[in-house]
């Protein structure tokens, strides 16, 4: 049985912009592990096949303002953790809000490996 919590509207809220910071950390660490892993994969398995693949100063800025774009986009996606929360946790459990974060943290950092990942599949389509 879930433990009843007896959060107002305003400390559902308050409590979801405490996380916001862990969510952005999340997001930006996982961004550079993923462009890492990008690099990687592109230099040792795609750049020895493919001289159109090249990893330059303009392409580094160019992911970085549209992974910052998105990282912004994610924040929108965000506050919808909040207002799921406050219409469907009718009991006002800490379990639903904290399995709610969780999901939607996980979701989201490990979206930006879906780039290295479909390099290394496309390695193997093409070039293996």
């Amino acid at each position: 049985m879930e433990k009843k919590s007896n959060l107002t509207e305003s400390q559902i809220r308050e409590w979801w912009n405490d996380k916001r910071y862990l969510y952005n950390l999340g997001l930006f660490i996982s961004g550079i592990i993923a462009f890492v892993l990008y690099v990687i994969v592109g230099i040792n398995l795609i750049m020895p096949y493919d001289e159109g693949f090249e990893i330059t100063l303009f392409t580094i800025v160019f992911q970085g303002i549209g992974y910052l774009i998105m990282i912004v986009f994610a924040n929108l996606l965000y506050s919808l953790g909040v207002a799921e929360n406050l219409n469907h946790n009718k009991e006002n459990t800490d379990d639903f809000r904290e399995n709610l974060f969780n999901l939607g943290f996980w979701f989201s950092v490990s979206l930006p490996f879906l780039a290295p990942l479909w390099l290394f599949i496309s390695y193997f389509l093409e070039f293996y």
